[in-house]
């Protein structure tokens, strides 16, 4: 007898004692929501289980994207025993029983699927149990993790497995979901509902599920969920909010609005609107790397990079921790001195490209690799700046049409003003170069 019996995988939608999440955990690849990059047809994973060529494997991804259900799904297909292992309850004597079952199961032609659910909680030790199993074939391991392997799992067992990276469901693909489960608990709702729900789970179909569980027992309206009772559930006011409607663009609006008016409060306001919506925060911190960019420009060279530091760490924290580093730069960019010039001048340069013809690079600015372009005239009359002792040759750069526009016109605000002295004295030197003496 097994210390662990395998776990069949059983349809368990009728049993209501069981949590909606439970119940609604399909059988089968085609009810599986997501992750098309591995499951997809041809795809790499897809391809393994439809082939019955399946290794061991370590499934990586944030909570409630399916890796326990996918681990399920793949034993059901390869007819393997599921055994699953606890890393939190499992030790060594626990790992030595089961994998002795398997080696037997092994001898009279049975498969055996061992899951570990959090396989980065257990120590070197217990990941060592596993090496010579899965090394002679006895078990195929799947691990799951929502930390990074490379840095949570030994070496030696990592080397054995692929690892396959999941990714956070769609907010369609929660939707659909959070559909197929209406009929279960045997309740109405409308789609704008289940948007909240969707957004409000920010990728995780298991919270979407408790949430539309514990929200529809708090409904009485007739079979129908309500508003009041979402949020009843989440303790907190669903925002009006459609990440692809028109909401979402005057929130985004609004907060650009904010930063370059120079209001810190109404921008941290509307971030946090945003934030609450559940607004995708890479989408957030791209918007504020553009107002770094479009409305401060080098009047706070500092901007960007600030920017682009709460980018990444946005990237490196996930929510929340990452949330304050966006609210750190909205205060950073609302206070900063305000420049478009960069932008304005760009769109100079655009608008004279669009309606003057391509001119050739002049000779002087051309480079000769070849004698017979040195014979040609190329790159006769260019002046080398760090030949001249104050590097500033006076020699035109631009076509001819163009000599002596001017396309950047800085500002006297913060930083700019330096830029401004400094080119006024770059001009200044260059147009006494190239004047000629007075006699």
């Amino acid at each position: 007898m097994s210390l662990f019996e395998p776990e069949p995988l059983a349809n368990l939608r009728d049993d209501e004692h069981r949590p909606l999440a439970e119940r609604m955990r399909p059988a089968t690849l085609e009810d599986f929501a997501g992750q098309q990059h591995i499951l997809g047809p041809g795809k790499p994973l897809r391809v393994q289980i439809d082939r019955d060529q399946l290794g061991s494997i370590i499934l990586w991804g944030p909570p409630g994207v399916g890796k326990t259900t996918l681990a399920r799904i793949i034993a059901s297909m390869t007819h393997s025993d599921f055994i699953p292992f606890s890393a939190v309850l499992s030790g060594i004597k626990e790992i030595k029983a089961v994998m002795a079952d398997a080696e037997r199961n092994r001898r009279v032609g049975r498969r055996t699927l061992i899951f570990i659910d959090e396989i980065h909680r257990f120590n070197k030790a217990q990941q060592d149990a596993f090496l010579p199993y899965v090394e002679r074939g006895d078990i195929s391991l799947i691990g799951a993790t929502t930390e990074n392997p490379s840095f949570e799992v030994i070496s030696a067992l990592l080397s054995r497995t692929k690892v396959y990276m999941l990714k956070p469901l769609a907010e369609e693909e929660i939707l659909t979901l959070l559909r197929r489960a209406l009929p279960i608990l045997k309740i109405g709702a409308s789609e704008d509902l289940l948007r909240q729900i969707a957004t409000y789970a920010n990728g995780d179909g298991r919270s979407a599920y408790n949430i539309l569980e514990l929200a529809a027992a708090a409904s009485q309206d007739g079979g129908e969920l309500t508003r009041q009772a979402i949020e009843d559930t989440l303790e907190r006011k669903t925002l009006l909010y459609d990440k692809a409607g028109e909401e979402h663009f005057n929130l985004i609006s609004a907060l650009h609005k904010s930063v370059r008016s120079s209001d810190v409060d109404a921008a941290l306001y509307w971030l946090g609107r945003m934030l609450e919506a559940g607004e995708d925060r890479m989408y957030i911190a791209r918007r504020l790397v553009r107002m770094a960019i479009e409305d401060i420009g080098l009047a706070d060279p500092r901007a960007l990079e600030q920017s682009i530091a709460a980018q990444q760490a946005v990237h490196f924290l996930g929510i929340p921790e990452g949330d304050l580093a966006l609210a750190q730069v909205a205060i950073y960019l609302a206070v900063a001195p305000k420049s478009d010039a960069s932008y304005q001048a760009l769109n100079r340069v655009m608008e004279a490209v669009e309606q003057r013809v391509a001119e050739p690079v002049p000779f002087h600015l051309r480079n000769a690799p070849t004698g017979a372009m040195k014979q040609w005239g190329y790159g006769q009359g260019y002046q080398h700046a760090h030949k001249l002792e104050d590097a500033l040759p006076d020699m035109e750069c631009l076509p001819e049409s163009l000599a002596g526009t001017t396309f950047y016109e800085p500002t006297q605000r913060g930083f700019e003003q330096r830029i401004g002295e400094r080119l006024e004295e770059i001009r200044s030197r260059k147009k006494l170069k190239s004047d000629p003496p007075l006699k």
